[in-house]
């Protein structure tokens, strides 16, 4: 019987991989090897000193049995926090980027459709 954990938005992608980690009583040895990179650099990432590839994180997700879109969200924002961390006009640009993501999704499902 597997341990599900729900992802709490608020951590990073480091410290996400972490709690799904030890909570499958997995050694950072072993998700290292199964990733194919070296232990230290696994170490890292859980500690927010690097971070992880788009590709690790599919691949994480699929070694810690977790829930890829919720590891993939965990991902992204951590990336957009990184871009946009220090800027005065952040949340505004982020409201901005969201208008624009939707209108971008939009125009696509009709080209799409038509």
């Amino acid at each position: 019987m597997g341990i599900t954990l729900a992802i709490n938005r608020m951590k990073t992608i480091g410290e996400v991989i972490r709690e799904l980690r030890t909570a499958k009583h997995l050694l950072i040895r072993e998700v290292a090897a199964e990733l194919q990179i070296d232990s230290s650099l696994l170490s890292r990432i859980e500690r927010g000193d690097k971070r992880p590839t788009r590709d690790q994180v599919i691949q994480l997700a699929g070694i810690l049995k977790a829930d890829e879109n919720e590891l993939m969200i965990s991902y992204l924002s951590d990336r957009v926090v990184y871009e946009l961390r220090g800027e005065k006009l952040a949340m505004e640009a982020m409201e901005a980027a969201e208008k624009k993501i939707a209108y971008a999704t939009r125009k696509r499902r009709r080209k799409n459709a038509g």
